[in-house]
């Protein structure tokens, strides 16, 4: 999908789940910061929070690289909503593609 960018950065690039093997679902679901937005996003209206609205333990740039990674694994889409950035999960897209997968990981011990 091609999208155009507004502002300073680029539009971010999105890879559907359909083009996900397995282990890099696995690999991005398995850091416990990546699980942290997830989870958090799980839990949030669609494209309510903007990057920064999270409470996770690193900086602005390992976070975006976090994002990069989930939105490689088909698990977050993210636009850009004048200078925010805001995040949805592709719960019904990886859920088609991985069945249970996100539901198993979303209601583990959040301990």
């Amino acid at each position: 999908m091609t999208q155009r960018a507004t502002g300073h950065r680029a539009a971010p690039e999105h890879t559907h789940p359909d083009e996900v093997p397995v282990e890099t679902a696995l690999a991005a679901l398995a850091d416990p910061v990546r699980l942290t937005l997830v989870r958090e996003l799980a839990d949030s209206a669609e494209w309510s929070r903007s990057c920064g609205s999270f409470d996770v333990p690193v900086g602005k740039a390992a976070l975006s690289h976090h994002f990069s990674v989930l939105r490689g694994a088909g698990l977050v889409e993210q636009r850009d909503e004048g200078p925010r950035r805001v995040n949805r999960l592709r719960q019904t897209e990886f859920e088609a593609r991985f069945p249970g997968l996100l539901a198993l990981v979303l209601r583990a011990d959040r301990s």
